[in-house]
């Protein structure tokens, strides 16, 4: 697999990632717990920094979150 389709995979997880936490928030399932909703970001992240590193982990799930507020 070459790098762009590997960056573009990524680029779709995270985009799956935030509109399911998205729905969490707002949809039928807002009762969704603060905990639940930081597990899903944690195994993000997780998957993130297997892929990207750590830092750079950090920085896209930041800029991801900056969206959803």
């Amino acid at each position: 697999m070459n790098t762009q389709s590997e960056i573009a995979l990524l680029r779709t997880r995270i985009d799956q990632e935030v509109e399911a936490l998205q729905r969490l928030k707002h949809g039928f399932a807002s009762v969704a717990s603060h905990e639940m909703i930081t597990r899903r970001f944690q195994a993000l992240g997780e998957y993130l920094a297997g892929h990207v590193g750590e830092e750079a982990a950090v920085e896209t799930i930041s800029a991801k979150l900056d969206q959803l507020l």
